[in-house]
């Protein structure tokens, strides 16, 4: 039987202070982002994962509770070969489970950002 190459994995590109916001969260919560952002970057869904809408369409959301706070990481894999990591945060809202406004404008601005690097990368 011929063997087959595994599926590649996409690149994992870090915006703004996506990767620091990431390191800054209790390691429980780096381990379970790590593991989702790893299987997104296989071409698989994560468990949990949440396609954002709006202006903010063609990102996911993965949450996670720690302690009683809800924590957050935003990625996009709509580019080919990459999987952009747009923010990483913790939800400081308590009314609902809605992304507070300011986290989904700094989405929308970190997803055009990836968008324009992408293709800034496709041309070299």
């Amino acid at each position: 039987m011929p063997l087959h190459d595994p599926p590649s994995k996409k690149a994992l590109v870090w915006i703004g202070s996506s990767k620091r916001d990431l390191i800054a969260m209790p390691i429980a919560l780096r381990k379970e982002f790590g593991v989702a952002l790893d299987i997104a970057q296989q071409g698989l869904t994560p468990e949990g994962a949440k396609l954002l809408k709006g202006k903010a369409a063609g990102a996911t959301q993965l949450s996670d509770d720690y302690h009683g706070d809800t924590y957050r990481a935003v990625y996009t894999v709509e580019l080919e070969g990459c999987l952009y990591v747009l923010h990483c945060f913790q939800k400081k809202s308590k009314k609902g489970a809605e992304t507070p406004k300011a986290d989904l404008d700094l989405i929308e601005t970190r997803l055009k950002a990836a968008r324009a690097l992408h293709a800034t990368r496709k041309r070299i």
